[in-house]
């Protein structure tokens, strides 16, 4: 049987998005798992800023061991233009010998990164890269546009109302509640790991909650309550989505808002989430549905609530979700059976088939 092809294998980390921190994070512990007997890794970096970088000492540290790799990432190394860094020229990097392939893993949480821009960046490189395209990230990050868009799949939701910054008036806050009731979420449109995000049991709340949610976009959505239980489970696929086991949150705060995801860990994580047969199987049904609609391709989470009164509510879709070994969608994996390094190579060869699928059809127009 043929050896597989060597890869050089871009990891790109960082951003400019709130989510920097979480970025770097995630790459930290992404690094130490990779499968370097298969792929040559270069880290590349993006400041807050947005400069790009070559992380040499992120590089330097994976190939002194995985030990050596810090908890926290700053993109540090000689400045370069991002396209030398992408195509492994930059910084002293050999470039690719003929049997040797190029991938992109963007683990670029947030706006400028999640959302559709860095996928469409690639896109114009011709480059395979893991996760959703364009659209299906673009549709992922903007909670009111995936809201629409499952509303139309008839994926059941909680109720929301969508604001746009220059509508807003005097009278908002008390016609949402008025709509709504209490209490309500208030998020940015745009944010994910819960950045900006405010749980409102008050006018006063609705008022704060919708300042908070205004620092990171101008469009928000504000949702109902839902009494129930969090429930998670992860996508894997291309042509085709499986799940995962499914998992469940208990919060350790009054919801899994960021302290409870990356500070100070207080949630309690159930994986497998104890469901019964018939429930589990209509969230797989529904899950599998959203990332369908979604356009989701490669990788996703799917959040849902379990309602008291025994209904499935869908929250939303992330589709470069937390990732390290502590992570949900990991553990998720895991308790299936993929194990950290075996998903991080099969996301990789789900990129690498997409785009070889991909390249033929443009040949064939041409």
């Amino acid at each position: 049987m043929p050896e597989p092809p060597r890869i050089r294998l871009i990891v790109l980390f960082g951003g400019q998005s709130a989510e920097h921190d979480v970025s770097c994070v995630t790459a930290a512990h992404v690094l130490r798992a990779i499968d370097t007997d298969r792929f040559d890794v270069v880290p590349v970096g993006i400041t807050r800023e947005g400069e790009w970088v070559v992380a040499n000492d992120a590089r330097t540290a994976l190939e002194a061991g995985a030990s050596a790799i810090p908890d926290r990432l700053e993109p540090k190394g000689e400045s370069t233009d991002f396209r030398p860094a992408l195509v492994g020229t930059a910084a002293g990097l050999a470039p690719l010998d003929p049997n040797e392939e190029l991938v992109v893993l963007p683990l670029l949480h947030g706006p400028r990164g999640e959302d559709g821009t860095v996928q469409g960046l690639l896109e114009l490189l011709d480059l395979p890269y893991v996760g959703p395209g364009v659209l299906g990230s673009a549709l992922t990050m903007d909670k009111a546009k995936t809201k629409e868009v499952l509303d139309r799949a008839g994926i059941p939701q909680a109720r929301w109302v969508t604001l746009r910054e220059h509508l807003l008036t005097d009278d908002t806050a008390q016609e949402v509640i008025d709509e709504l009731g209490l209490p309500v979420f208030v998020k940015p449109a745009n944010m994910g790991s819960s950045v900006g995000v405010s749980k409102a049991n008050t006018l006063d709340e609705v008022r704060a909650g919708i300042e908070t949610a205004l620092r990171y976009d101008d469009w928000l959505v504000i949702e109902e309550n839902v009494e129930g239980r969090e429930i998670e489970i992860a996508l894997l696929g291309d042509l085709e989505l499986r799940c995962s086991v499914p998992g469940e949150i208990r919060p350790g705060a009054e919801f899994y808002d960021y302290e409870d995801k990356y500070l100070d860990g207080s949630a309690e994580l159930l994986i497998p989430a104890p469901l019964s047969d018939h429930e589990r199987a209509e969230l797989e049904r529904l899950a599998i549905a959203a990332g369908n609609a979604l356009r989701v391709e490669g990788m996703a989470r799917a959040d849902f609530f379990l309602a008291n009164d025994g209904r499935w509510i869908c929250n939303e879709l992330n589709t470069i979700p937390g990732f390290t070994p502590i992570s949900m969608y990991p553990q998720m994996w895991q308790a299936t059976g993929l194990a950290y390094t075996d998903l991080i190579t099969e996301l990789i060869d789900l990129a690498r088939a997409r785009h070889a699928r991909r390249s033929a059809k443009r040949d064939t127009g041409r």
